[in-house]
Protein backbone atom coordinates (compact mmCIF):
# COMPACT_ATOMS: atom_id res chain seq x y z
CA UNK A 1 0.00 0.00 0.00
CA UNK A 2 1.15 3.76 -1.07
CA UNK A 3 -1.47 5.84 0.97
CA UNK A 4 0.21 7.77 3.79
CA UNK A 5 -1.17 10.50 5.73
CA UNK A 6 1.38 13.29 5.86
CA UNK A 7 2.30 15.17 8.71
CA UNK A 8 0.94 18.55 8.74
CA UNK A 9 2.82 21.12 7.12
CA UNK A 10 3.69 24.09 10.18
CA UNK A 11 7.08 24.74 10.82
CA UNK A 12 6.35 22.41 13.87
CA UNK A 13 5.19 19.60 12.30
CA UNK A 14 7.84 20.87 9.15
CA UNK A 15 10.94 20.32 12.08
CA UNK A 16 9.08 17.13 13.39
CA UNK A 17 9.41 15.26 9.51
CA UNK A 18 12.44 16.43 9.22
CA UNK A 19 12.95 14.50 12.39
CA UNK A 20 11.59 11.69 11.83
CA UNK A 21 12.86 11.22 8.31
CA UNK A 22 16.43 11.71 9.94
CA UNK A 23 16.12 9.02 12.67
CA UNK A 24 14.68 6.67 9.94
CA UNK A 25 17.64 6.91 7.27
CA UNK A 26 20.12 6.67 10.27
CA UNK A 27 18.12 3.62 11.41
CA UNK A 28 18.33 2.17 7.52
CA UNK A 29 22.30 2.78 7.77
CA UNK A 30 23.03 1.98 11.19
CA UNK A 31 20.02 -1.06 12.38
CA UNK A 32 20.51 0.33 16.15
CA UNK A 33 18.15 2.27 17.99
CA UNK A 34 18.07 5.99 17.82
CA UNK A 35 19.01 8.19 20.82
CA UNK A 36 18.43 12.03 20.50
CA UNK A 37 21.69 13.32 21.19
CA UNK A 38 23.05 10.48 18.35
CA UNK A 39 20.63 11.97 16.10
CA UNK A 40 21.72 15.51 16.98
CA UNK A 41 25.00 15.22 16.39
CA UNK A 42 24.67 13.01 12.86
CA UNK A 43 22.26 15.05 11.54
CA UNK A 44 20.16 17.77 12.64
CA UNK A 45 22.79 19.93 14.77
CA UNK A 46 20.56 23.18 14.71
CA UNK A 47 18.19 21.25 17.35
CA UNK A 48 18.76 20.52 20.78
CA UNK A 49 18.86 17.21 22.38
CA UNK A 50 15.98 18.11 24.65
CA UNK A 51 13.90 18.90 22.23
CA UNK A 52 14.21 16.67 19.55
CA UNK A 53 13.41 14.29 22.58
CA UNK A 54 10.14 16.38 22.39
CA UNK A 55 9.57 15.36 19.12
CA UNK A 56 10.67 11.96 20.17
CA UNK A 57 7.18 11.94 22.16
CA UNK A 58 5.29 12.86 19.85
CA UNK A 59 6.32 10.73 16.77
CA UNK A 60 5.74 7.86 19.54
CA UNK A 61 2.15 9.08 20.08
CA UNK A 62 1.47 9.12 16.55
CA UNK A 63 2.92 5.55 15.71
CA UNK A 64 5.81 6.22 13.80
CA UNK A 65 8.26 5.18 16.30
CA UNK A 66 8.68 2.93 19.42
CA UNK A 67 11.49 2.69 22.31
CA UNK A 68 12.14 -0.76 23.69
CA UNK A 69 13.44 0.39 26.92
CA UNK A 70 12.73 3.80 28.26
CA UNK A 71 16.27 4.66 28.46
CA UNK A 72 16.89 3.38 24.92
CA UNK A 73 16.67 5.49 21.57
CA UNK A 74 13.61 4.60 19.57
CA UNK A 75 13.19 2.17 16.48
CA UNK A 76 10.70 3.16 13.40
CA UNK A 77 7.69 1.08 12.85
CA UNK A 78 6.27 0.12 9.84
CA UNK A 79 4.59 3.43 9.70
CA UNK A 80 7.16 5.53 9.83
CA UNK A 81 8.82 3.12 6.99
CA UNK A 82 6.39 3.64 4.50
CA UNK A 83 6.30 7.74 5.38
CA UNK A 84 9.90 7.74 4.52
CA UNK A 85 9.33 5.63 1.15
CA UNK A 86 6.99 7.92 -0.05
CA UNK A 87 9.34 10.94 0.39
CA UNK A 88 11.82 8.92 -1.55
CA UNK A 89 9.55 7.53 -4.01
CA UNK A 90 9.27 11.39 -5.02
CA UNK A 91 12.49 12.19 -4.81
CA UNK A 92 13.49 9.74 -7.31
CA UNK A 93 16.54 9.42 -6.50
CA UNK A 94 19.18 8.24 -9.34
CA UNK A 95 21.48 5.69 -9.81
CA UNK A 96 23.81 7.32 -12.31
CA UNK A 97 25.97 4.57 -11.14
CA UNK A 98 24.51 1.12 -11.50
CA UNK A 99 24.43 2.65 -15.08
CA UNK A 100 27.32 0.35 -16.92
CA UNK A 101 26.40 -2.59 -15.15
CA UNK A 102 22.53 -2.45 -16.55
CA UNK A 103 24.51 -2.00 -20.18
CA UNK A 104 25.33 -5.64 -19.63
CA UNK A 105 21.54 -6.44 -20.27
CA UNK A 106 21.34 -4.30 -23.75
CA UNK A 107 23.31 -7.34 -25.46
CA UNK A 108 20.70 -10.28 -26.07
CA UNK A 109 21.16 -11.26 -29.54
CA UNK A 110 18.91 -14.94 -29.23
CA UNK A 111 15.22 -15.58 -29.47
CA UNK A 112 15.62 -17.02 -25.74
CA UNK A 113 13.97 -14.16 -23.90
CA UNK A 114 12.60 -16.01 -20.88
CA UNK A 115 16.30 -16.51 -20.35
CA UNK A 116 16.82 -13.22 -20.65
CA UNK A 117 14.81 -12.03 -18.08
CA UNK A 118 16.05 -15.18 -16.17
CA UNK A 119 19.20 -13.87 -16.22
CA UNK A 120 18.34 -10.07 -15.78
CA UNK A 121 16.39 -11.31 -12.29
CA UNK A 122 19.56 -13.02 -11.74
CA UNK A 123 21.23 -9.51 -11.64
CA UNK A 124 18.94 -7.76 -10.10
CA UNK A 125 19.02 -9.49 -7.37
CA UNK A 126 23.03 -9.50 -7.33
CA UNK A 127 22.90 -5.92 -7.40
CA UNK A 128 20.67 -5.22 -4.41
CA UNK A 129 21.40 -8.32 -2.49
CA UNK A 130 17.22 -8.89 -2.32
CA UNK A 131 15.13 -11.63 -3.63
CA UNK A 132 13.73 -11.01 -6.73
CA UNK A 133 10.12 -12.23 -8.39
CA UNK A 134 9.29 -11.36 -12.19
CA UNK A 135 6.20 -11.64 -14.02
CA UNK A 136 5.54 -12.50 -17.65
CA UNK A 137 3.45 -13.22 -20.66
CA UNK A 138 3.18 -16.03 -22.83
CA UNK A 139 5.71 -15.64 -25.69
CA UNK A 140 4.35 -17.40 -28.80
CA UNK A 141 6.21 -19.05 -31.72
CA UNK A 142 8.27 -21.48 -29.52
CA UNK A 143 9.14 -24.92 -29.70
CA UNK A 144 10.86 -27.76 -27.77
CA UNK A 145 14.92 -27.90 -28.39
CA UNK A 146 15.42 -30.79 -25.97
CA UNK A 147 13.93 -33.24 -23.76
CA UNK A 148 16.50 -34.77 -20.80
CA UNK A 149 15.76 -37.20 -18.58
CA UNK A 150 16.40 -38.37 -14.98
CA UNK A 151 16.14 -41.92 -13.43
CA UNK A 152 14.70 -41.22 -10.08
CA UNK A 153 13.52 -44.66 -8.99
CA UNK A 154 12.42 -48.16 -10.18
CA UNK A 155 9.10 -46.70 -11.75
CA UNK A 156 9.91 -43.05 -12.31
CA UNK A 157 12.10 -40.73 -14.60
CA UNK A 158 12.27 -37.19 -14.23
CA UNK A 159 11.76 -35.31 -17.95
CA UNK A 160 13.12 -31.59 -18.75
CA UNK A 161 12.07 -30.11 -21.14
CA UNK A 162 13.90 -26.63 -22.65
CA UNK A 163 12.42 -24.64 -25.44
CA UNK A 164 13.84 -22.48 -28.32
CA UNK A 165 12.64 -19.15 -25.60
CA UNK A 166 14.72 -20.77 -22.64
CA UNK A 167 11.55 -21.93 -20.78
CA UNK A 168 12.25 -25.06 -18.81
CA UNK A 169 9.51 -26.88 -17.51
CA UNK A 170 9.24 -30.46 -15.61
CA UNK A 171 7.35 -33.71 -15.59
CA UNK A 172 7.83 -36.89 -13.84
CA UNK A 173 6.16 -39.97 -16.08
CA UNK A 174 5.53 -43.39 -14.46
CA UNK A 175 7.32 -46.63 -16.31
CA UNK A 176 7.31 -49.78 -15.53
CA UNK A 177 11.37 -50.64 -14.97
CA UNK A 178 14.13 -48.61 -13.93
CA UNK A 179 16.30 -46.75 -17.04
CA UNK A 180 19.99 -47.40 -17.21
CA UNK A 181 22.18 -44.43 -18.22
CA UNK A 182 22.37 -46.23 -21.39
CA UNK A 183 19.13 -46.50 -22.54
CA UNK A 184 18.76 -42.73 -20.68
CA UNK A 185 21.25 -41.61 -23.61
CA UNK A 186 19.77 -43.73 -26.40
CA UNK A 187 16.25 -42.26 -25.23
CA UNK A 188 17.20 -38.97 -25.30
CA UNK A 189 18.91 -39.40 -28.85
CA UNK A 190 15.22 -40.68 -30.05
CA UNK A 191 13.82 -37.33 -28.52
CA UNK A 192 16.21 -35.35 -30.13
CA UNK A 193 15.37 -37.13 -33.52
CA UNK A 194 11.68 -36.37 -33.35
CA UNK A 195 12.38 -32.62 -32.64
CA UNK A 196 14.82 -31.87 -35.09
CA UNK A 197 14.17 -34.51 -37.99
CA UNK A 198 18.01 -35.32 -37.59
CA UNK A 199 20.37 -38.38 -36.61
CA UNK A 200 18.07 -41.03 -36.60
CA UNK A 201 19.19 -43.63 -33.79
CA UNK A 202 20.64 -46.79 -34.76
CA UNK A 203 20.52 -50.11 -33.78
CA UNK A 204 16.92 -49.52 -31.62
CA UNK A 205 15.33 -52.35 -30.32
CA UNK A 206 11.65 -52.77 -30.98
CA UNK A 207 10.62 -52.60 -27.27
CA UNK A 208 13.07 -49.54 -26.83
CA UNK A 209 11.19 -47.76 -29.41
CA UNK A 210 7.86 -48.37 -27.91
CA UNK A 211 8.97 -46.88 -24.85
CA UNK A 212 10.62 -44.21 -26.14
CA UNK A 213 7.98 -43.34 -28.24
CA UNK A 214 5.62 -43.72 -25.44
CA UNK A 215 7.47 -41.06 -23.01
CA UNK A 216 7.83 -39.03 -25.92
CA UNK A 217 3.80 -38.60 -27.00
CA UNK A 218 3.28 -38.25 -22.86
CA UNK A 219 5.26 -35.47 -22.74
CA UNK A 220 4.22 -33.93 -25.99
CA UNK A 221 0.41 -33.80 -24.89
CA UNK A 222 1.41 -32.50 -21.15
CA UNK A 223 3.11 -29.65 -22.79
CA UNK A 224 0.49 -28.77 -24.94
CA UNK A 225 -2.22 -29.26 -22.49
CA UNK A 226 -0.43 -26.89 -20.35
CA UNK A 227 0.69 -24.26 -23.26
CA UNK A 228 -2.73 -24.38 -24.27
CA UNK A 229 -4.38 -23.94 -20.71
CA UNK A 230 -2.58 -20.66 -20.22
CA UNK A 231 -4.39 -18.86 -17.26
CA UNK A 232 -1.49 -17.48 -15.35
CA UNK A 233 1.67 -15.59 -15.93
CA UNK A 234 5.11 -16.69 -15.82
CA UNK A 235 6.57 -16.10 -12.53
CA UNK A 236 10.37 -16.28 -12.55
CA UNK A 237 12.28 -16.12 -9.06
CA UNK A 238 15.77 -15.91 -7.30
CA UNK A 239 17.93 -14.68 -4.89
CA UNK A 240 16.33 -15.64 -1.80
CA UNK A 241 18.99 -16.93 -0.05
CA UNK A 242 20.41 -12.70 -0.42
CA UNK A 243 17.86 -12.31 2.44
CA UNK A 244 20.10 -14.48 5.04
CA UNK A 245 22.47 -11.67 4.95
CA UNK A 246 20.18 -8.99 7.15
CA UNK A 247 20.30 -9.44 10.88
CA UNK A 248 16.65 -8.88 10.60
CA UNK A 249 16.05 -12.32 9.21
CA UNK A 250 18.62 -14.23 11.17
CA UNK A 251 15.19 -14.98 13.24
CA UNK A 252 13.88 -18.22 11.83
CA UNK A 253 10.19 -17.43 12.24
CA UNK A 254 11.04 -14.00 10.39
CA UNK A 255 13.00 -15.90 7.67
CA UNK A 256 9.95 -18.47 7.56
CA UNK A 257 6.91 -15.90 7.23
CA UNK A 258 9.07 -14.25 4.43
CA UNK A 259 9.78 -17.51 2.83
CA UNK A 260 6.64 -18.49 2.86
CA UNK A 261 4.79 -15.35 0.80
CA UNK A 262 7.88 -15.58 -1.67
CA UNK A 263 6.54 -19.36 -2.71
CA UNK A 264 3.09 -18.22 -3.02
CA UNK A 265 2.89 -17.83 -6.73
CA UNK A 266 -0.98 -16.49 -6.37
CA UNK A 267 0.12 -14.12 -3.73
CA UNK A 268 3.14 -12.74 -5.88
CA UNK A 269 1.06 -12.55 -8.88
CA UNK A 270 -1.76 -10.50 -7.49
CA UNK A 271 0.97 -8.09 -6.56
CA UNK A 272 2.64 -7.95 -9.44
CA UNK A 273 -0.63 -7.63 -11.37
CA UNK A 274 -1.38 -5.01 -8.80
CA UNK A 275 1.96 -3.12 -10.21
CA UNK A 276 1.35 -3.62 -13.74
CA UNK A 277 -2.60 -2.34 -13.46
CA UNK A 278 -1.37 0.37 -12.25
CA UNK A 279 1.18 1.02 -14.31
CA UNK A 280 3.38 3.05 -11.40
CA UNK A 281 6.21 2.13 -8.76
CA UNK A 282 4.55 0.55 -5.62
CA UNK A 283 5.98 -0.39 -2.50
CA UNK A 284 3.90 -2.41 0.68
CA UNK A 285 6.00 -2.47 3.74
CA UNK A 286 4.90 -5.06 7.07
CA UNK A 287 1.28 -5.09 7.48
CA UNK A 288 0.54 -3.83 3.52
CA UNK A 289 1.44 -7.63 3.09
CA UNK A 290 -1.26 -9.76 5.59
CA UNK A 291 -4.13 -9.64 2.64
CA UNK A 292 -1.25 -11.38 0.52
CA UNK A 293 0.14 -14.00 3.46
CA UNK A 294 -1.06 -16.01 6.77
CA UNK A 295 1.17 -14.01 8.85
CA UNK A 296 2.00 -10.34 8.71
CA UNK A 297 5.36 -10.56 7.41
CA UNK A 298 8.46 -8.32 8.57
CA UNK A 299 9.70 -7.51 5.25
CA UNK A 300 8.77 -5.00 2.44
CA UNK A 301 8.22 -5.41 -1.43
CA UNK A 302 9.11 -2.86 -4.20
CA UNK A 303 7.71 -3.65 -7.70
CA UNK A 304 7.88 -1.70 -11.06
CA UNK A 305 6.26 -2.64 -14.12
CA UNK A 306 8.37 -3.49 -17.62
CA UNK A 307 7.01 -2.59 -21.27
CA UNK A 308 6.93 -3.86 -24.50
CA UNK A 309 6.23 -0.92 -26.87
CA UNK A 310 5.22 1.51 -24.15
CA UNK A 311 2.42 -1.19 -22.80
CA UNK A 312 2.91 -2.81 -19.22
CA UNK A 313 3.34 -6.58 -19.79
CA UNK A 314 4.44 -7.72 -16.53
CA UNK A 315 6.10 -6.42 -13.19
CA UNK A 316 9.50 -7.01 -11.22
CA UNK A 317 9.44 -7.15 -7.60
CA UNK A 318 12.22 -7.03 -4.40
CA UNK A 319 11.46 -8.79 -1.60
CA UNK A 320 14.14 -7.63 1.34
CA UNK A 321 14.03 -6.26 4.95
CA UNK A 322 11.82 -3.19 5.81
CA UNK A 323 15.69 -1.17 6.51
CA UNK A 324 16.79 -0.70 2.94
CA UNK A 325 17.79 2.23 0.99
CA UNK A 326 14.50 2.90 -0.26
CA UNK A 327 15.74 5.79 -2.24
CA UNK A 328 18.67 4.01 -4.14
CA UNK A 329 16.58 0.79 -5.21
CA UNK A 330 13.65 3.53 -6.47
CA UNK A 331 16.02 4.78 -8.81
CA UNK A 332 17.65 1.27 -9.41
CA UNK A 333 14.61 -0.15 -10.57
CA UNK A 334 13.52 2.47 -12.51
CA UNK A 335 16.84 2.26 -14.43
CA UNK A 336 16.28 -1.42 -14.73
CA UNK A 337 12.72 -1.34 -16.14
CA UNK A 338 13.49 1.29 -18.46
CA UNK A 339 16.89 -1.51 -19.30
CA UNK A 340 14.76 -4.39 -19.74
CA UNK A 341 11.71 -2.76 -21.58
CA UNK A 342 14.09 -1.40 -24.41
CA UNK A 343 15.69 -5.08 -24.86
CA UNK A 344 12.65 -7.03 -24.58
CA UNK A 345 10.81 -4.72 -27.46
CA UNK A 346 13.89 -4.89 -29.65
CA UNK A 347 14.44 -8.54 -29.31
CA UNK A 348 9.96 -9.02 -29.71
CA UNK A 349 10.39 -7.15 -33.29
CA UNK A 350 13.55 -8.51 -33.96
CA UNK A 351 13.12 -12.25 -34.08
CA UNK A 352 9.29 -11.14 -34.71
CA UNK A 353 7.66 -12.88 -31.53
CA UNK A 354 4.09 -12.59 -30.41
CA UNK A 355 2.90 -12.32 -27.06
CA UNK A 356 0.10 -13.25 -24.91
CA UNK A 357 -1.73 -12.38 -21.50
CA UNK A 358 -3.98 -15.30 -19.60
CA UNK A 359 -6.94 -16.43 -20.46
CA UNK A 360 -8.96 -15.51 -17.13
CA UNK A 361 -12.39 -16.60 -18.82
CA UNK A 362 -13.78 -20.09 -16.61
CA UNK A 363 -14.29 -22.87 -18.84
CA UNK A 364 -18.00 -23.15 -19.78
CA UNK A 365 -19.04 -26.28 -19.27
CA UNK A 366 -22.19 -26.40 -21.04
CA UNK A 367 -20.04 -26.05 -24.65
CA UNK A 368 -21.18 -29.35 -26.72
CA UNK A 369 -17.55 -29.54 -27.83
CA UNK A 370 -13.98 -28.35 -26.93
CA UNK A 371 -10.94 -28.74 -29.20
CA UNK A 372 -7.62 -29.34 -27.23
CA UNK A 373 -5.81 -27.55 -29.47
CA UNK A 374 -7.57 -24.57 -30.71
CA UNK A 375 -5.69 -21.48 -30.14
CA UNK A 376 -5.59 -18.12 -30.95
CA UNK A 377 -1.77 -18.58 -32.03
CA UNK A 378 0.78 -21.48 -33.96
CA UNK A 379 2.24 -23.93 -31.34
CA UNK A 380 5.29 -24.79 -32.79
CA UNK A 381 6.54 -28.49 -30.83
CA UNK A 382 9.64 -28.92 -33.34
CA UNK A 383 11.87 -26.49 -35.03
CA UNK A 384 10.13 -26.04 -37.98
CA UNK A 385 13.20 -23.81 -39.64
CA UNK A 386 15.43 -26.35 -40.46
Amino acid sequence: MNSVIPLKKSNKENRERRVLLALVDYYIQSGKPVGSATLKEVDIDDLSAATIRNYFARLDEEGYLIQQHSSGGRIPTDKAFRLYAHEQMILKTATPEINPILETLNSNESRAIATYLQSAAEELSRLTQSAVFLSAPRFDHDFITMIKLVAIDQTRCLCIIVTDFGVIKTEVIHIDQKLTAFAIKRFEDYFHWRLTGYNPPKNFEADEEILAQKIYNELIVRYIVAYSNFTDDEIYRTGFSKLIAYPEFHDASRLATSLSLFENSHSMRLLLKDCSTHNSLKFWIGDDLSPYAQQSPNCAILAIPYRINNQAVGAIGLLSSVRIPYGKLFGLLHTFSETISKEVTRTIYKFKIQYRHPNQQPFNLEQKEVYLLKQAEPLLLEDMRL
